[in-house]
């Protein structure tokens, strides 16, 4: 009788360790799926994210010469009209209205040694090395070529200066243009002659990637 209690009592020990790590496995298991739930998600670092990149165009530049659809006098008054919008002052000395041949004073659009260098860089092709730019100006020379009765091209070119010294003397050097100059002036001239302004961002119609 004795025996058969102590039998009892050591399989009861055996069964209820077996159900006791039978418990800690499948704890086990359901951490180790939690954790592996958790590391196979996405993470945020690994997520693409569309800033807009696509969604605008940037224009090419514009026809130099452009092509415009009005007449020889309107266009030439429009002309006018866009340097003063520009702040622009007409060289009366060398323009000739006659000819359709309109040139400015002399614009300046940088100064001091700190902003000079990085406006210079964008309106004329630096060559490299050490010039200490101080001022940045351009003078543009616009010209009306009349195809027909109702169409006129219109040439722009620009003659990039650059000042540079050492305190004691200073110079200006004429440098190529980058054709930014008169592109600038081109799209101002579109936007008064069409009312549209080729500036204005375009949507591509691509869908985000």
């Amino acid at each position: 009788m004795k025996s058969a209690l102590k039998l009892s009592v050591v399989i009861a020990i055996f069964a209820a360790s077996a159900l006791a790590q039978k418990g800690i496995d499948t704890q086990t298991q359901r951490i180790k799926q939690d954790a592996n739930r958790t590391t196979t998600r996405e993470g945020d670092a690994n997520r693409s994210f569309d800033w807009g990149k696509g969604k605008t165009k940037v224009r090419d530049r514009l026809d130099n010469p452009y092509r415009f659809t009005s007449r020889r006098d309107a266009l030439i008054e429009t002309i006018v009209l866009a340097l003063k919008e520009r702040n622009m002052v007409i060289d009366d000395a060398a323009t000739r209205l006659r000819d359709g041949i309109i040139v400015t004073q002399p614009y300046v659009f940088a100064k001091g040694p700190v902003t000079t260098p990085g406006e210079l860089s964008r309106y004329a092709d630096l060559a490299a090395g050490g010039t200490a730019w101080t001022r940045g100006q351009y003078t543009l020379t616009v010209e009306v070529q009349p195809i027909d009765g109702i169409r006129n091209n219109v040439s722009v070119v620009a003659k990039v200066e650059g000042r540079s010294g050492n305190g004691l003397q200073s110079e200006w050097t004429t440098v190529q243009s980058s054709g930014l100059a008169e592109d600038e002036f081109l799209a101002k001239l579109v936007e008064l002659v069409t009312g549209n302004s080729p500036d204005t961002p375009q949507d591509t119609g691509e869908k985000p990637k």
